[in-house]
């Protein structure tokens, strides 16, 4: 009994090992692609590398590998494809640096370390896997060719390379080239993924083979595909866009009322500056006009002080907000807004803007994010409105009373 306590207790800790170094290498490995992989990588992401782990574990659970492999197995996934941050050419080499570097940060015995170089080293294209753990994960890397998203992922990629000058296809070649491809040099070895993709994945070759006969393309291909799932989409009545389209126009209206107020009061103050400066200071070097030195200041100082505010409340302001490719494909930037999107590369803006106008849930969260951030710059410039005409209407009453103060004891 007290063997049996002692050995879960043991595969407990191992177990939880495992996840933290796990954890770490998925917080690394993020991190270093926000801030460091480039736009024109459309299909080698984070997303990607995340869908590859997911896949690893599943087949890894499926095969019954051990926690210890499998943690092996899901770490090489994390860095499989890092090395894109220095180079496309031989990127599995400079990944299994970059892995190297990390594990030994993180006190990973070599041995381990070894496995995980060569694991990732097995990503290769047209790798033949020695073992179990190559099979697993040569299967999870090519995940995509067993997926219903097929299309979408071959969209991402032909963008990829295109960007990148690996290739540039026409229509009919990237057809070709997909069809071969499936057909010929690529095979699952897993039973997981013969079991459970190998049906879709056939499906895909199906389709394009009828493209290839009907002398049609991919992109055809990928709008027959997605056509179904955008009928499941919830769709929104002509009461929402007038609502949006009623509440935006009415924003822009009391952004406009609040700049007249202002170039109103702009130019009532300068008027009054422009007057003081030319009648009344000349007089003041005369001694029998002494006691109008003080109503003088004391209205210009009014003055001056109701102009800066009153350009304060209608000076453009350009709020802009960092943010990353993954938080572009997370739809958490307000993609409406110029100060936003003036930093995104042309070509992801072209996609993501493609994404909303078929997408009713992103676009009228863009345009609640539009709305929203609309309501915060009129509440500060309303603010500072009601702030200048205050000082203005204060300004007056002080230097009205102040020049009978100072006539009555002149």
């Amino acid at each position: 009994m007290l063997f049996k306590v002692i050995k879960f207790h043991n595969l407990v800790v191992v177990y939880f090992e495992c996840m933290k170094l796990v954890k770490n290498a998925e917080q690394f490995v993020t991190e270093l692609f926000k801030k460091v992989l480039e736009f024109k990588y459309k299909y080698h992401d984070v997303n990607h590398t995340k869908n590859v782990v997911h896949a690893v574990r599943q087949i890894g659970e499926y095969e019954g590998v051990s926690e210890e492999d499998l943690e092996l197995l899901q770490v090489a996934a994390w860095f499989h494809d890092t090395g894109y941050i220095k180079t496309k050419d031989g990127h599995e080499e400079e990944s299994t640096r970059i892995a190297s570097s990390f594990l030994r940060d993180n006190h990973v015995p070599e041995e381990k370390i070894e496995v995980i170089n060569r694991l990732i080293m097995a990503t290769v294209f047209n790798h033949t896997p020695k073992d179990l753990l190559e099979k697993i994960i040569c299967d999870a890397d090519y995940y995509h060719v067993g997926s219903c998203d097929y299309f979408s992922f071959l969209k991402e990629l032909r963008t990829e390379w295109k960007l990148c000058n690996v290739a540039v296809f026409t229509e009919k070649e990237w057809l070709k080239e997909n069809i071969s491809f499936l057909k010929s040099k690529h095979t699952f070895y897993t039973d997981y993924a013969k079991n459970n993709w190998n049906k879709v994945k056939q499906q895909n070759l199906n389709i394009l083979e009828e493209k290839k006969e009907e002398n049609g393309t991919i992109a055809q291909t990928e709008a027959t595909v997605t056509k179904p799932k955008k009928k499941k989409k919830k769709k929104l009545g002509r009461g929402v866009e007038t609502l949006f389209r009623v509440t935006i126009t009415n924003h822009t209206r009391l952004s406009d009322i609040a700049d007249s107020k202002a170039n109103i009061l702009l130019s009532v103050n300068a008027i009054i500056i422009s007057v003081a400066l030319s009648v009344l200071i000349p007089k003041l070097d005369s001694p029998g006009n002494a006691y109008l030195t003080l109503p003088t200041f004391v209205l210009l100082f009014f003055s001056v002080i109701s102009i800066v505010f009153a350009i304060l409340a209608t000076r453009p302001k350009v709020t802009s907000t960092e943010f990353t490719k993954e938080d572009i494909l997370n739809k958490k930037v307000n993609l409406l807004f110029f100060g936003n999107f003036y930093k995104v590369p042309y070509q992801d803006y072209e996609d993501e803007i493609n994404k909303m106008m078929v997408d009713n849930d992103y676009l009228y969260n863009s345009l609640t994010k539009d709305l929203h951030y609309l309501g915060i710059i009129l509440d500060r410039k309303y603010k500072l409105l009601r702030i200048t005409y205050n000082i203005f209407m204060v300004g007056i009453v002080i230097s009205v009373l102040t020049f009978l103060y100072a006539y009555q004891h002149s």
